[in-house]
């Protein structure tokens, strides 16, 4: 069986499963690429041999943490063919990942976020940052959202997670009131909590991603900010205060307990630094 065939039924067994459209897109690259580089050859072909050295190739130029996902990739769809029988024997069986060290996530500060919020001009601009800050969401959480997903009388809403998981977030006051003042101001009839500012459709990542790098960029914060850094902040804002750590993975919709521990370690960091300056 050609590895593109094999690829299409692959991806289909995994949207059975349940897994999320953006898992989908990467799983669609990596075949892609593992198509440009060994041309579409029949799959019982590639030899534990020709896979390790594409992963060599791909090491030059790829992060630990870039090529681990691609060894994970080739790992799961190998297991998943040989398991179908459409091959004898798994070549990638012996393949092993890259070792990484565990990196602390980055964060901002309170004095950080305060920035942010001043950078804010427009009520969605004022809005989507609260909402990120406030409930932890992922930005792929906040982008499939819907306005009816909210519940004001207890400042909450119900987002897709990971593994389509459903789970209830939290926002505080500041964004309800931001939030209200937003959505009372659209006049479409857009489904979605946020979209676009001309010819209101819901928002891409891509979008939402910008317009924090826009506020981020107004706010003249030296240093690089992107969606995921709210959601960390957000973490670490948690157990500064004093948060459970299983209730904190509760918040993130983590699955495993070891991801929320490692916001633990940051949250650590941040007060040996404190008791040095205080002290």
């Amino acid at each position: 069986m050609l590895v593109s065939r094999t690829s299409e039924l692959y991806e289909s067994d995994k949207k059975i499963e349940g897994f999320s459209p953006q898992t989908l897109k990467e799983y669609k690259l990596q075949s892609k690429l593992l198509i440009q580089y060994f041309d579409d050859v029949n799959i019982e072909s590639l030899t534990t041999d020709r896979l390790k050295e594409y992963l060599a190739k791909s090491s030059e130029h790829l992060k630990p943490s870039s090529l681990a996902h691609r060894i994970r990739f080739i790992k799961s769809i190998f297991r998943w063919s040989h398991e179908e029988g459409h091959i004898p024997k798994n070549p990638a069986a012996k393949i092993k990942e890259p070792k990484q060290g565990k990196r602390i996530p980055k964060f901002l500060t309170e004095r950080e976020i305060e920035h942010l919020r001043e950078a804010c001009i427009t009520p969605m601009e004022k809005s989507l940052l609260e909402f990120m800050f406030s409930t932890g969401c992922r930005i792929g959480e906040i982008v499939s959202l819907d306005k009816n997903c909210i519940n004001w009388s207890n400042r909450s809403a119900i987002v897709l997670g990971k593994g389509d998981k459903e789970r209830e977030v939290y926002f505080n006051i500041r964004c309800e009131i931001w939030l209200k003042r937003y959505l009372d101001l659209r006049q479409d009839r857009d489904p979605a909590i946020f979209v676009t500012e001309r010819h209101p459709h819901r928002m891409s990542i891509g979008q939402m991603r910008y317009i924090i790098k826009r506020i981020s960029s107004r706010a003249g914060i030296n240093k690089e900010i992107h969606p995921h850094q709210l959601r960390h902040s957000y973490a670490t804002h948690l157990l500064n205060n004093g948060a459970p750590i299983d209730v904190v993975q509760s918040l993130l919709g983590h699955e495993k307990s070891e991801t929320t521990r490692i916001y633990a370690q940051l949250s650590g960091s941040v007060r040996r630094e404190f008791y040095r300056k205080y002290f």
